[in-house]
């Protein structure tokens, strides 16, 4: 059973920002990248209250920017899916969950070690280049399911 409701739009969505977001990382980092955008569409806390759907989440605005760089900047982002990518986002919107982007709900590339926390969140790991957050103990149950 999937994770989330979602239509072959959604894939390509989650497909095309998987790679702009973290193609350099290989495929394990895209599946995080991936794990992040499903979670926050199942999240129900937090930054995430109003976002229900894949595209809700991609296109957020939250202080003025896109949640997700490649929106503003990425030309990777604006360039068709590809077979290899879809499939990845398939997966994790129907099962792959893994640490450290298992629960997280942020991450970023500090280009420097990763802070302890990320506005108050705990940090759950690293992959790379990209620091994962999870929320706060008691402040997303939602995103544990």
């Amino acid at each position: 059973m999937a994770r989330i409701k979602y239509r072959d739009a959604d894939i390509d969505l989650i497909a095309r920002m998987m790679r702009a977001e973290a193609e350099g990382e290989g495929n394990q980092g895209m599946l995080y990248v991936g794990n992040v955008i499903v979670n926050r569409v199942v999240a129900d806390c937090l930054d995430f209250r109003d976002v229900r759907s894949v595209e809700d989440v991609i296109y957020q605005v939250q202080g003025g920017n896109y949640s997700f760089e490649a929106v503003q900047k990425g030309n990777l982002f604006y360039s068709p899916a590809r077979e290899n990518e879809r499939r990845l986002a398939r997966q994790v919107v129907t099962y792959w969950r893994d640490h450290p982007g298992k629960y997280a709900l942020w991450y970023f590339n500090p280009y420097a070690p990763c802070p302890p926390t990320w506005y108050s969140q705990p940090f759950a790991g690293q992959f790379k280049n990209h620091c994962y957050y999870e929320p706060a103990a008691g402040s997303c149950d939602s995103v544990y399911v």
